[in-house]
């Protein structure tokens, strides 16, 4: 059933995936909710991190840094140091 619930956040942006999860923590924080119904939400807070954790290793693969010349003028781009 999780696996059902959570397709939906393949071809969710960052930002929603992140604004989902912060509502899951909220949720949680208040602890009102029933204890079958907190470990479904939780199951799908997990896969929410685990997509914005995929989201941001593609954007962070995608920086660049700007090289510069002697006198401090960009003269082009390389890959972003991974370190």
């Amino acid at each position: 059933m999780a696996g059902e619930t959570n397709d939906d956040i393949k071809a969710m942006s960052f930002e929603q995936a992140l604004a989902a999860l912060e509502r899951i923590v909220d949720d949680l924080e208040k602890g009102d909710v029933p204890l079958d119904q907190s470990i479904r939400i939780y199951e799908r807070g997990e896969a929410l991190k685990s997509h914005c954790d995929r989201l941001l290793k593609a954007a962070e693969d995608k920086v660049e840094k700007i090289r510069l010349s002697r006198d401090g003028k960009p003269v082009g781009t390389e890959p972003l140091d991974a370190e």
